[in-house]
């Protein structure tokens, strides 16, 4: 070897003795040179290198330099298949050299398609083709385009990432594939920043699977393994779900419910207690907080650094499969909180990934959330966007889930949220939209509705961004549904007045159906109202104990006779009166009280009522679904209403809001006829004063509230009466 020569192979082994070598295929593994068949190994540490052929015959290697091994031979092994003996000290270890395997490219569609990225980034089990032998194996790739040079770290390798140096190829994207690492390896990637600097080692932002502290590793697993069992629940037709009974029940795993010892239930505990509970209780789908990984249990999942792994504190990827499984065999559909708006800083995490502001802008009035102290991903970037629309279809495929509700969509849109008037950028307009998260949410909802139309996507945006349900064909943003934070701001602020001072804040419960029909709504009483000293929805209720369970049962029955699908945070169904905990499971000895009692088999009643009443949801989103019957009796604080269905039908909803009963409270209507009884909040069934109602209500030839006909109706102390008209 000439000088030249020389210089260069000492360059690659300064550059591998320090983990900073970008190109390792073109000096490591087998290679032609002046006509020699050479092959080259780098392990450090090792005290020798055999070469063990696929007969088994051993040429031992020759020590050049000092971590390096060189075998000159006849043989070319550029095709033939090897692995190396070596010799740790006495003890050996049998290996593939993974140097001799090539194959590490897919396609530029592959990579760049949001539906197909998940299938190929990441670490991926796959099998690659060597002298006529299939050897199963694992191909890592992962995105860093400024960095210098990546390596891969795991147990298999003692964490030295001098061992495993990953080759540079096309788009940004570094790759290596390691054979015969078995399902359940720990690793992580070592990188190099621009300049060679060091980094903290990172987690795989494709990672199926993770570590909990102090390792926060990646690990290995195989989204083929799992047997689904719900079939029947894949090829249901599509429906129209705006047209549906939809009833959330909304959870955080971890304090639901604990064993004996105060753990966390599994997944699959959770699946063996939480679904027969559910469906009792009536309802359609259980909504999940975030369940990608957080390392800060106490963020509640909202800080996510493994978008593409359920978190580990409840047990693997299959476990939540599951979890998912059961929910369905069931007949209960799952709905995932997911958060695409911020990361956290987290060393292991995205932050500054490849030495560079990789997912988020480097300006902080862009790229900082003052309120959350995260990074916010900087949509403006095609690969950002690109990972997380593929992350959103990813948990509709691999894991079968029906929806997922977006968080925090108003800090997506608004490039001035909660921000002072110096401390944002204006768009190129010198407006305040970000026209780039409006861009990416229309993408993503665009792609889950192609490939999955029987989904949904749920925003939670809480100003009035104009069509945020609309398709995108007409402007909008493309969800399914979109919380109503109005709804639930003004009834809460209503309801927590005391009985004597409703009257005087009358409009405040009226006035969410002056835009009740601009979205397609989902009215949720969701985890935030009940934490940071706003009290339970229960001791938001003024008056003693009982008057606040009536009060309560009141407003559930309102609640659930609005337009709107319906979203119930953990506890609020048999009426919790400490705040959520999230360092505790709900407050269940409160079933022991006959009016928590209550509570719960009005909620179930409620539940099922809403779902056999056509009326009380096919037409949510339709202004012809809803008609004030009494919306001015201030000083009574009485509402009433009609819903309406497609076909005609009819319930009347009226709501007592003050503990006064009315023996004869007139109520005019349009049709005369009978009205029965469905459901009355104040029945003894319910802990209420059973106050008597009557089971059948006739109309009587009395003009009342500008109709021709009324109704002379007993009405208990804060409560909501149901009747269905029947001609």
């Amino acid at each position: 070897m000439n000088k030249k020569g020389l210089k260069r192979q000492q360059q690659a082994y300064d550059r591998l003795s320090s983990a900073s070598f970008a190109d390792p295929f073109s000096f490591l593994g087998p290679y032609l040179q002046d006509e020699t068949h050479a092959l080259r190994v780098w392990m450090p540490g090792a005290d020798a290198v055999t070469v063990v052929l696929k007969d088994g015959t051993g040429m031992p290697m020759v020590r050049d330099k000092a971590s390096g091994f060189i075998l000159e031979s006849d043989l070319d092994l550029r095709f033939t298949h090897y692995q190396l003996a070596i010799d740790w000290n006495g003890t050996e270890q049998l290996l593939d050299d993974p140097y001799q395997y090539h194959g590490l490219y897919a396609e530029y569609e592959e990579l760049h398609t949001p539906k197909e990225m998940y299938h190929h980034m990441g670490a991926q089990f796959i099998t690659q083709e060597r002298d006529g032998k299939n050897i199963e194996g694992t191909r890592f790739l992962v995105y860093a385009p400024h960095a210098s040079a990546v390596s891969l770290v795991g147990n298999f390798n003692a964490w030295d990432g001098r061992r495993n140096p990953m080759q540079r190829l096309d788009y940004g994207i570094w790759g290596l594939f390691v054979p015969n690492l078995p399902e359940g390896t720990q690793y992580k990637f070592e990188l190099k920043g621009p300049d060679g600097e060091g980094l903290p080692h990172k987690a795989d932002p494709w990672g199926f699977y993770s570590e909990q502290y102090p390792s926060f590793s990646s690990v290995t697993y195989n989204h083929d393994r799992y047997d689904w069992q719900d079939s029947a629940w894949q090829q249901r037709p599509v429906t129209e779900k705006r047209k549906e009974a939809l009833s959330f029940y909304e959870l955080h795993a971890g304090s639901w419910k604990r064993n004996d010892n105060g753990d966390f239930l599994n997944y699959r505990e959770l699946a063996d207690e939480l679904i027969p509970y559910l469906t009792d209780m009536g309802y359609t789908h259980v909504e999940l907080m975030p369940v990608s990984e957080h390392p800060f249990y106490g963020s509640w999942g909202y800080q996510p650094v493994g978008l593409f792994a359920p978190t580990s504190r409840f047990g693997s990827p299959d476990d939540f499969k599951y979890f998912v499984d059961q929910c369905h065999q069931a007949g209960l559909g799952v709905v995932l909180d997911w958060v695409p708006a911020h990361f956290p800083s987290d060393d292991h995490g995205l932050a500054n990934f490849d030495g560079t502001p990789l997912f988020h802008d480097p300006d902080p009035r862009r790229g900082w959330h003052q309120d959350w102290n995260s990074y916010i991903y900087d949509l403006g970037r095609e690969h950002v966007r690109r990972f997380l629309v593929s992350n959103a279809l990813y948990w509709f495929e691999q894991f079968h889930i029906d929806g997922i509700r977006v968080d925090a969509v108003a800090s997506m849109l608004y490039l001035d949220y909660s921000r002072s008037h110096d401390q944002w950028i204006p768009n190129v307009d010198g407006g305040r939209e970000n026209y780039d998260a409006i861009a990416t949410l229309k993408w993503m909802n665009e792609e889950v509705y192609k490939h999955f139309p029987n989904a949904m996507t749920i925003a939670e945006e809480s100003t009035a961004f104009p069509g945020v349900s609309a398709p995108t064909f007409a402007g909008g943003l493309g969800f399914g549904f979109k919380w109503n934070m109005g709804w639930m701001h003004d009834s809460l602020s209503y309801i927590q007045e005391d009985p004597v001072h409703r009257k005087y804040h009358h409009d405040t419960i009226t006035f969410p159906l002056v835009y009740a029909h601009s979205e397609n709504y989902v009215l949720s009483l969701s985890h935030d109202e009940v934490v940071y000293g706003k009290r339970s929805i229960h001791n938001k209720m003024p008056g003693d104990e009982w008057q606040q369970t009536a009060n309560l049962r009141a407003y559930l029955g309102y609640m659930y006779a609005q337009p709107g699908k319906k979203l119930n945070f953990m506890g609020a169904e048999f009426g919790q009166t400490g705040e959520w905990n999230h360092d505790d499971q709900l407050q269940w000895f409160l079933l022991d009280f006959e009016r928590h009692q209550g509570v719960k088999s009005l909620t179930k009643d409620l539940n099922l009522l809403y779902r056999s009443e056509k009326a009380l949801f096919d037409q949510d989103s339709d202004p012809q679904g809803f008609e004030w019957r009494l919306q001015d009796a201030a000083e009574a604080s009485i509402l009433a209403h009609e819903r309406i269905s497609e076909d005609g039908e009819r319930v009347l909803v009226v709501s007592n809001f003050t503990p006064v009963p009315h023996e004869a409270f007139r109520l005019g209507v349009p049709l005369a006829g009978r009205y029965e009884l469905l459901l009355n909040t104040d029945d003894s069934l319910y802990a209420g004063s059973g106050f008597g109602v009557a089971q059948v209500a006739e109309t009587e030839s009395v003009e009342s509230e500008a109709q021709p006909q009324s109704l002379s109706l007993r009405l208990p102390p804060l409560s909501t009466v149901f009747y269905k008209y029947q001609g």
